[in-house]
């Protein structure tokens, strides 16, 4: 069913954006066997704005919507993925024009990398090695969002089952970024030791892995 938000938001200059209440977009991340992991990307349709670049799942807000709602309502339309297959983890307010319009973008977790179902807006889908986002060509909006959406991989070593069990997932520390943390042995990135001095690394603790 059509929404209230699909519409054009004006700027001074005749810049356009699309949703007449902002926009919001799902970054979903799944893990990779060798504990890295892939971000689920569109290859967005010719006739769509600023199409055959690559993205997120996203699109218009409506009225009512809160952007985690919009977020992954627009999931679920453009890639076939439900709410209860994914588990939020954050959000971002990633763009803000002169006219009020915002693009905010909702990070989640998948259990592994899902099966999905294109629609009319999609070239296609495909679950893209992190390190590799920036090999494809990124809507313009996206590849600005993306130096602060990346997650840095951190490898927890031997972790005890309550915290194995919380693995692997993104992590955000908002003052320093997002990071993958996994516990796979011989993973990529360095291993992480909670609760240590900030000066030698991230400040990551227990808490935050379990929350």
């Amino acid at each position: 069913m059509r929404g209230d938000g699909d519409g054009w938001s004006n700027s001074p200059g005749g810049v356009r954006h699309w949703g007449r209440f902002g926009a919001a977009g799902l970054l979903l991340r799944a893990p990779l066997p060798a504990g890295g992991s892939a971000v689920l990307l569109q290859h967005r349709a010719p006739w769509s704005h600023q199409g055959g670049t690559w993205a997120i799942p996203g699109g218009a807000r409506d009225s009512h919507e809160s952007a985690e709602h919009a977020a992954v309502r627009e999931a679920e339309e453009e890639a076939g993925i439900t709410a209860d297959l994914l588990r939020v983890r954050a959000q971002r307010l990633t763009m803000t024009a002169p006219s009020g319009w915002t693009y905010v973008t909702v990070i989640a977790d998948a259990a592994s990398p899902l099966a999905t179902v294109a629609n009319k807006e999609s070239d296609e889908l495909a679950w893209v090695p992190e390190n590799e986002v920036t090999d494809r060509p990124l809507h313009p909006g996206f590849a600005e969002a993306w130096r602060t959406l990346r997650a840095v991989p951190l490898r927890v070593e031997s972790p005890d089952d309550e915290l194995a069990a919380a693995l692997p997932r993104t992590i955000d520390l908002a003052d320093q970024g997002f990071y993958w943390l996994h516990a796979s042995t011989g993973g990529p990135g360095d291993e992480v030791v909670l609760d240590a001095d900030p000066a030698t690394g991230p400040l990551l603790t227990r808490a935050d892995i379990l929350s």
